[in-house]
């Protein structure tokens, strides 16, 4: 094709070549939601992993109940150091799944804010049971005050625990829709 390049043959060749490169591209984009659509689903813990199982989007969804952050940049600023290009997709996942909701009062980015649905919301025990599952493998020497504050309290009544956080989020979540959406 390099050859023929000033023919008109080539111009079309490259431009059906455009063509299907978008195609394919617009398909593997597309992969996922059209395999979820045509799948059975057989196994509950299987549709969880395929909604939850990277480890980003439970980490946003921790970061959105547990730590109340709901700006972009606040999710960038976490001490996971997450990449933005991932950061978004797996917002717009996220957001895809309804587990997730985005205020955005001014239509900006600056004003933009994600909360978590009440079936994001749900997602809480799975994040509290990876935590205690894991908890014991991390040095408290390795830890801040906060965390090992965090540690003390899930680990004295794990259901007090998620009562009061919940609450506490759900409070915050009225708050910030009061403070915005005025």
């Amino acid at each position: 094709m390099i050859l023929l390049k000033n023919t008109k043959f080539c111009t079309y060749c490259y431009t059906f070549d455009g063509i299907i490169s978008s195609l394919l591209n617009l398909f593997k984009t597309l992969k996922p939601y059209i395999l979820n659509l045509t799948k059975k689903r057989t196994c509950a813990i299987a549709f969880s992993v395929s909604m939850l199982g990277d480890k980003w989007s439970l980490l946003i969804l921790r970061d959105v109940i547990l730590h109340k952050k709901s700006r972009f940049k606040e999710f960038k600023e976490s001490k996971e150091k997450i990449a933005t290009n991932i950061l978004s997709n797996r917002l717009k996942s996220l957001l895809e799944q309804d587990l997730i909701e985005k205020l955005d009062p001014l239509g900006t980015k600056k004003s933009t804010r994600y909360i978590a649905t009440s079936k994001g919301v749900a997602v809480l025990p799975i994040i509290i049971e990876m935590y205690l599952f894991s908890i014991y493998a991390i040095d408290e020497a390795d830890i801040d005050a906060f965390q090992i504050s965090i540690k003390e309290e899930v680990m004295s009544n794990r259901n007090l625990f998620q009562e009061n956080r919940t609450a506490a989020y759900l409070s915050f979540v009225e708050g910030l829709k009061e403070s915005i959406l005025v």
